[in-house]
């Protein structure tokens, strides 16, 4: 089991570097936000949002932060309940 789960770790590394190595002028992270709005733009120059954020984060740091501590609060939930769920469901045929 510890070769298969190591395996398994190295092919997931390996698969990340590769996406570095083949495609390395791609290597800009950027948000779907920012994607859809220059696809917007392009279609309709003119158009304007109707609505705008609530919080506007102070800086990209700052906005990439609240996004993971909102994934990982996310993530400890549902692990949370899948782990609940099998709890009770191993200690129900006791």
């Amino acid at each position: 089991m510890k070769k298969q789960n190591l395996f398994l770790l190295l092919t997931c590394v390996l698969i990340a570097l590769a996406a570095f190595w083949l495609a390395p002028e791609q290597a800009e992270f950027g948000g779907s936000d920012g994607g859809a709005e220059a696809a917007i733009t392009e279609v309709r120059p003119d158009y304007e949002p109707w609505f705008s954020s609530l919080y506007e984060p102070a800086s990209g740091e700052i906005e990439s932060l609240l996004f993971t501590l909102q994934g990982s609060i996310g993530v400890g939930i549902i692990t949370y309940i899948i782990g609940y769920h099998k709890g009770k469901k191993t200690h129900a045929h006791l």
